[in-house]
């Protein structure tokens, strides 16, 4: 065990650090060793500073650290002076941290080191003690610094360096083994090599060499430096999880860690070497359960390049490239990538990776490229990788060569044979490497080439008529709405069912009725630390192709490892499966195992026969079956099926643990599979294939009862079920299923300790709860439900079991939002009466139990206060909120009515992504109330000196109408990182509801669906959220940043690293919250209730000592007083409300937001039924003071004065004895009620400190040590913005000046809105690189030039004004050739003008709403989601151009005639120049660009205008359905909003 970590605690898991950081390295081509490039690698770190973060006490950094060769001249210095010669090649040394506080530990692991290194023939010389300064290290560094030593060794006679190297990396492995044996930690090997050596720490990157004295030494000569500079989310970073590690560097996070550890686990029985021989099991296991991912990747890259692998082929490997979609990749490395994805599933998640043996250094992307690599190549034969451009100040004409990685790629200098090389030679060069193709060729098959029946309808039915179609669905859990909401939408359209308004039934484990084991399995979901990817529009990025068989070795290559059954869907047919299991003879055995069990034994007998099943399953691998099919088939009047998810957990963890697991695939042929969670559980546990028999029987029964053909319907379920395991897997960030299969990436609620352990080991779990003896008790409920009556002829008459499980039913599922429950509110707000309040908090807080709170109980005082002593009612609802909805998901009545009655209130409204008519942000006049009264249709109109708009305004992943005013007219900005109904997914809005009205706000066109993309394109990392949140405070300077987040497990860490990056405000969103539209997988099977997320978030922030920095809002189904005081109990000083705030609006629950229909005009844009909408101010008023006046009284019982008296303090809590739990009495809240303490890094333990249980600083503030540039931009051009005139001024730029133009362009928009000042009123050049986010939110009468490159987000949500980027006149690269501004520019941007004299990087204009660009070349995923403006791009571009553009116009010059294969076509249309209006917007601006940036790419262009002219494409998207004929649709709401200008 690591002790430098604090151990769990509460809900606290040290399993959950995350990290973000920024990587690099310098290296000779020509592998020249200097002390020069030592410095340039230290200076390039030292950069980066910025992309990092410091711990609790404003002093330890999160850690950073170098690679380099061995220092052979220093060391050699240092052993002649202790009387040793010796020929500088034969040196390796071990750079070991041993513990400076336990001299036992640290006399043991000396003892150990040293008698390894003999027990491998290598040959010791001397320890030596490595000079360090600590003087800088913060407080914490300092606790924890270990004693840095060296052990120098030399190579013995005989072994060249291949064997060397070798030696001594199984002679390292040994030592770790025999160290954790010892328990000597913390004891740790940074490295043990003849090649390299690592120096790290917790510091800084400009301290590395102050605090490692060697690094500054003139004798330090390296020819390679690769650097690191980290950002962990909690402030417990550790000294041995600084980078670089062994071998690599890393930015970013693996996604799939857990399913490739258990693979990892799985394939050690089968591990052989030629090369290591029997020292294989010395090197066993490969991964330990303390390591990060990064440390965790670095050990598997380490071993199988030490296999005998070419480097550059692992990298490949483990990270490859989305080879499966890509139309125009070399076959020779498509069949590579196939052969490697038959030994190792890929590592999955945004990653830059650096690496360097000594010999080789390279650089490469995962295959989204969500992680920024730029490079350099000089004329003199230095290279130059990082993370960020302008690292070293290298002159522009020493530049040759310079680019950035592209998504997949790869880029190497290989300083052995003096070579730098690129992503298409090194492809070239490995895939030939071995007979790739041939092997596939000879040993793969592929089912989809196969004479196979083409009918997905089973042949062979399990019943016999509509009566036993009706008993075996209910022995599977169906109810009714599985029919009606599940099967029935799914077979007709071929999309996953959506549904509205979040989900209001208990807990599994807290329900009365039976329910199905998937109900305890919640779906996981990125958010901040790695990014869930679109599986709508980036689709070619996924895969679900699925193979079959017996895996191979996976450290030797072989023919055999080919050997393989490939299916391009996981979801198999009954024909399918049948040709399967007839495949014995050619090496693909196949053993059925019955997943069944006796109802006459009673619950304990599913325990016997899951045992029977997991020793079937093994016999069959034993007796040479590859094929393990589990099925429930054989269910029926006596037999009851084992819930396939258990059968499939069980088998897969009883495999894993006999060594048998890669021997065989396990197929799952299972009825009680129906919905897109089921597969994804199923594959999750490790399901290769599934064939859901009953699903297919039941789709195709429904089909011919509606008259629809079977065949299609089947084929139609299949589309939606893939489409939503698609999207279950792009929610975590996993683009391929080969990853996801068996990465367990689910949490549970309600699950006891000892069944996950055995059958689900190392999934999360919340509260313990039910066991086998309870699920097997469901499993017979719903078999008597079966079998215990008579049941009729068809599923009808049979009375199919409407379960109430999606909407309310009377008898059926609890609903806290019943109609006796909100028709009681409605009474109480619309007649202003207290008792009927007061009927409602009953009906809302009593009932059965549903929520966690619900199990819980405060301890009264024993002398409660008087009630008049408490804080007022009116003071405690400053504290509430309504929560995030947008305008456009509801109608501009219910929207405005909110806001108005907050800010009556003096609490806060949340304006949701939609933007907001800026006539809403200055409180209403007699000039402007006629104007505005006529946008309305209901009874309630605004009066004269009330005020609209939303004191919380959303930065949301589409920012649909953010602009400088926007942002600036908001006293809170909110990041949405998730939402509680629907993480890790984004937003839509039907086309039907995009009115005139809507489409100005976000700048669209009317009619079209408008979707917010899953993830942030400028957040792919904590780091790059820390960006954001600094843009937002540079644009407004008076705002609260908050950021919002979903209950899931770890959420306490992510918080952690979220107060690091200086948001003000952390809001915790959970599962109940509402939605207006999204898949029913999501409502129901994602995210935790608040009460987990809320009291991890609270016990790690109070443990990492950041808990006074912050505010903690939570929200997410509170309805009451009661539930607003166990929120403060459980640490939350704020408080949301969304649902209950629209019920006291009017909503009657019909659950038909997404429709356009609803019928009390508050989800819908339709002018008919807007009318009918009969909220009011006083309603949500009168709501919010009843709460308040609850938890006043609640207050005095608790004998408190103010409700600051009571948050975070748990130890009032207790859990309720007088309750009977209906399924389990094993529910243990002691996590839950854990009373955290600040940890103690110096003792390893709780601090003597008194804990901080709330926010006690006004705001988190970075610090800044010199003002930034984009202040001195600001004062500098005061006077012209304050009294008139023109300002022009020149400045110097670096990498560090990050967001310039921000300030300035807030303060613009604060004094004059949107109209700013005319063009040419502020112009400022800048010579040098520019930081990120340059020319962010740029508004009207601003000019920004920059002569030299700028990083990711140039221009985020530009408003107007103008950017120019172009080179500097002494750099003799061609402009179009080299990448001269970053990835994601422009996003978001609704105005404006930018013209770059070079390529950019991926996500170009995505989300551009109005903005004008010209640049020479693109990324992937050019235009991505535009609505507006026109985009010129001069050369090469990447995949995915237009994917889901649905305004404005883009100009692509195709010299090479492949935008038609690259674009995706979905909703665009291409069509040549012809003359006309568009042949002269093209011509003028490439002159603009011309005369702006003096491009020679524009020059050539136009001198040869008549030749170039036919290559250029105009992309135009296809015309948006006119509202007239959308579904649902009413009267415009006002005048049509033009592209790319604001609506006023």
């Amino acid at each position: 065990m690591n002790r430098e970590l604090p151990p769990s605690e509460g809900l606290y898991d040290p399993a959950h650090e995350h990290d973000g950081c920024g990587v690099g390295f310098v290296c000779k081509v020509d592998g020249t060793a200097s002390h020069h490039v030592l410095q340039l690698g230290l200076m390039g770190a030292a950069n980066l500073a910025h992309r990092g973060a410091v711990s609790a006490d404003g002093s330890t950094a999160d850690g950073a650290g170098v690679l380099t060769q061995v220092p052979r001249r220093l060391l050699c210095r240092e052993l002649r002076a202790a009387g040793f010669a010796i020929d500088e090649s034969d040196v390796a040394v071990g750079m070991v941290f041993f513990p400076k506080a336990h001299a036992p530990a640290r006399e043991r692991g000396l003892a150990i080191v040293e008698e390894e290194v003999r027990r491998a023939g290598i040959i010791q010389l001397m320890w030596r003690d490595v000079p360090v300064d600590n003087s800088a290290l913060g407080e914490q560094a300092r606790a924890t610094e270990p004693t840095a030593r060296q052990i120098l060794m030399k190579r013995a006679p005989g072994l060249s360096d291949e064997e060397f190297e070798r030696t001594l990396y199984v002679c390292r492995r040994r030592i770790q083994k025999r160290i954790a044996q010892a328990g000597c930690d913390p004891f740790y090997l940074c490295s043990f090599s003849s090649r390299t050596v690592v120096y790290k720490g917790l510091v800084a990157t400009p301290q590395l060499a102050a605090y490692f004295r060697d690094l500054a030494d003139e004798d330090y000569e390296t020819a390679v430096c690769v650097f690191h500079q980290r950002f962990s989310t909690n402030t417990f970073p550790t000294w041995f999880l600084a980078q670089p590690f062994r071998m690599i560097a890393h930015n970013g996070e693996f996604n799939t860690l857990r399913g490739n550890i258990n693979w990892l686990r799985a394939r050690q029985a089968s591990m052989t070497s030629k090369v290591f021989g029997e020292a294989i099991a010395d090197l066993l296991p490969v991964v330990n359960a303390n390591d990060s991912d990064s440390a965790t990747f670095d050990r598997v890259f380490e071993l199988l390049t030490m296999a005998g692998r070419d480097p550059l082929r692992v990298l490949m490997m483990l990270v490859p490239e989305a080879h499966q979609q890509v139309i125009d990749l070399d076959p020779a490395a498509r069949a590579m990538h196939e052969y490697n994805s038959t030994l190792m599933e890929p590592w999955d998640g945004p990653a830059a990776l650096v690496f360097s043996d000594g010999r080789v250094a390279a650089a490469s992307l995962d295959r989204n490229g969500l992680r920024p690599m730029r490079y350099w190549v000089t004329d003199d034969g230095l290279v130059v990788a990082a993370s960020e451009a302008g690292i070293l100040p290298l002159a522009p004409r020493r530049v040759i060569e310079k680019g950035k990685l592209a998504p997949g790629g790869i880029f190497a200098v290989d300083m052995v044979n003096r070579r730098v090389l690129h992503s298409r030679e090194i492809m070239e060069r490995v895939s030939r490497s071995l007979p790739f193709g041939e092997w596939l060729e000879a040993n793969r098959e592929r089912a989809d080439r196969k004479e196979i029946a083409t009918t997905r309808v089973p042949s062979e039915r399990t019943f016999e008529s509509a009566e036993s179609l009706a008993r075996l669905q209910k022995v599977f859990g169906y109810g009714k709405e599985d029919l009606d909401r599940i099967l029935g939408p799914m077979s007709a359209d071929g999309k996953p069912p959506v549904g509205s308004m979040g989900d209001d039934t208990p807990l599994a484990v807290l329900s009365a009725k039976p329910q199905p084991l998937y109900r305890y399995f919640k779906q996981r979901f990125a958010q901040v630390t790695n990014p869930p990817i679109d599986s709508l529009r980036e689709e070619m990025n996924m895969s679900i192709q699925t193979a079959v068989g017996r895996r191979a070795n996976l450290l030797d290559d072989s023919p055999q490892a080919a050997r393989l059954i490939r299916f391009p869907s996981p979801i198999i047919s009954e024909a399918e499966l049948a040709w399967l299991m007839r495949r014995e003879k050619d090496g693909f055995g196949s053993r059925t195992v019955s997943v069944c069990f006796e109802s006459s034994g009673g619950a304990e007998a599913m325990e016997a026969a899951l045992r029977r099943v997991c020793e079937e399953a093994e016999a069959g691998v034993d007796a040479g079956a590859c094929l393990i099919v589990l099925s429930d088939k054989d269910a029926g009047p006596t037999r009851v099926p084992i819930p396939m998810l258990l059968a499939v957990g069980a088998v897969q963890q009883h495999l894993i643990r006999a060594g048998k697991r890669l021997l065989c695939s396990i197929i799952a042929d299972a009825s009680d599979v129906r919905e897109d969670h089921h597969f994804a559980c199923l594959f999750g546990y490790g399901a290769t294939l599934v064939f859901p028999r009953l699903a297919f029987e039941s789709v195709a029964a429904l089909a011919r009862a509606e008259g629809r053909d079977p065949e299609a319907a089947v084929r139609h379920y299949t589309k939606a079920a893939e489409a939503g395991i698609l999207k279950i897997m792009a929610k975590m960030g996993i683009a391929v299923l080969h990853s996801y299969r068996g990465a367990q990436l689910f949490e549970t609620v309600g699950v006891a300790k000892e069944l996950i352990d055995q059958h689900f080991e190392g999934t999360p779990h919340r509260l313990g709860g039910v066991g086998l003896a309870e699920i097997a008790r469901d499993q017979l409920a719903f078999h008597a439900e079966a079998f215990g009556e008579p049941v009729a002829a068809s599923a009808a008459e049979a009375g199919l079991p409407d379960r109430g499980i999606y909407r309310y039913r009377k008898g059926a599922e609890h609903h806290t939002n019943a109609p006796e429950v909100f028709t009681a509110l409605h009474k109480a707000v619309r007649t202003q009466s207290r008792a009927a309040f007061d009927e409602y908090a009953k009906r809302a807080d009593a009932g059965p139990l549903a929520r966690v709170r619900d199990l819980l109980r405060w301890k009264a005082a024993e002398t409660p206060i008087p009630l008049e002593q408490v804080e007022s009612a009116a003071e405690i609802a400053k504290r509430f909120s309504t929560q995030a909805m947008s305008h456009g998901s509801l109608s501009r009545e219910a929207h405005e009515m909110l806001s108005v009655a907050m800010n009556r209130l003096g609490g806060k409204s949340n304006s949701g992504e939609g933007g907001e008519d800026e006539r809403r942000f200055a409180r209403y006049g007699s000039s402007s109330l006629p104007q505005l009264r006529a946008q309305y249709k209901s009874e309630w109109v605004p009066g004269e000196g009330d005020w609209g708009s939303s004191t919380i305004k959303q930065v949301s992943t589409a920012r649909f109408g953010v602009t400088p005013l926007y942002l600036v007219a908001a006293s809170e900005l909110e990041i949405k990182m998730a939402q509680g109904a629907k993480p890790g997914e984004g937003g839509q809005i039907p086309g039907f509801k995009v009115t005139q009205e809507i489409a100005g706000l976000r700048r669209a066109a009317p009619g079209t669906m408008l979707i917010s993309p899953p993830p942030h394109h400028d957040i792919y990392s904590i780091e790059d959220l820390a960006q954001l949140i600094y843009d937002l405070k540079r644009v407004n300077r008076l705002a609260r940043i908050c950021v919002k987040l979903v209950s899931t497990v770890g959420v306490g860490t992510i918080a952690a690293g979220v107060a690091k990056a200086y948001a003000d405000a952390i809001q915790i969103s959970g599962h109940e919250g509402g939605t207006g539209a999204s898949p029913l997988s999501s409502i129901k099977h994602s995210g935790l209730p608040w009460e987990l997320g809320l009291a991890e978030a609270q016990q790690v922030l109070v443990k990492n000592g950041l808990r006074g920095r912050v505010r903690l809002r939570v929200d997410g189904g509170l309805r009451t007083g009661r539930d607003v005081v166990f929120a403060a109990f459980l640490g939350a000083e704020e408080y949301g409300f969304g649902t209950s705030a629209l019920l006291a609006s009017g909503c009657v629950m019909a659950r038909q937001c997404h429709s356009n229909t609803c019928p009390v005009g508050i989800a819908t844009q339709r002018e008919d039924l807007r009318a009918k909408f009969p909220g009011k101010p006083e309603h949500v008023i009168s709501f919010m003071l009843y709460v308040a006046e609850q938890v006043r009284m609640i207050l005095s019982e608790l004998g408190v004065r103010t409700l600051d008296e009571i948050i975070g303090r748990v130890e009032l809590l207790e859990p309720r004895t007088d309750v009977t739990l209906p399924k389990s009495d094993r529910l243990d809240l002691t996590a839950l009620l854990s009373r955290p303490s600040v940890f103690d890094a110096r003792a390893r333990g709780a601090s003597a400190k008194a804990p901080v249980l709330r926010r006690v600083t006004p705001a988190n503030v970075r610090p800044e040590y010199e003002m930034p540039l984009d202040e001195r931009l600001l004062a500098d051009a005061w006077p012209v913005i304050n009294a008139g005139g023109r300002f022009e001024q020149v400045y110097s730029i670096t990498n560090q000046d990050r967001t310039v133009g921000a300030r300035l362009a807030g303060e613009i928009a604060r004094l004059r809105g949107e109209a700013g000042f005319d063009d040419g009123t502020i112009e400022a050049t800048f010579l040098g690189t520019a930081g990120q986010s340059f020319g962010a939110f740029c508004t009207r009468g601003m000019t920004l030039t920059l002569r030299g490159d700028a990083q990711d987000y140039v221009g985020k949500s530009m408003h107007a004004g103008r950017l120019v980027i172009a080179q500097p006149d002494d750099c003799p690269v061609e402009s179009h050739l080299t990448t001269i501004i970053g990835n994601t520019v422009l996003y978001g941007a609704t105005g404006g003008e930018l013209f770059a004299a070079g390529r950019a990087g991926e996500r170009f204009c995505v989300r551009n709403s109005g903005a004008t660009a010209v640049v020479e070349g693109c990324g992937d995923h050019g235009c991505e989601y535009m609505t507006g403006g026109t985009v010129v791009i001069l050369g090469v571009f990447g995949r995915n151009f237009g994917a889901g553009m649905s305004g404005g116009e883009a100009f692509v010059l195709d010299l090479h005639g492949h935008l038609p294969e690259l674009a995706n076509r979905e909703m665009i249309r291409l069509a040549r120049v012809g003359p006309g209006e568009a042949h002269d917007r093209l011509r003028h601006l490439i002159e603009r660009h011309l005369s702006l940036t003096g491009s020679a790419r524009a020059r050539a262009i136009l001198e040869t205008w008549d030749e170039a002219l036919p290559t250029f494409w105009h992309v135009t998207p296809v015309a948006a359905p006119s509202l007239a004929g959308a579904a649902g649709s009413g009267a415009a709401a006002s005048a049509p909003a033009q592209a790319g200008k604001p609506v006023a």
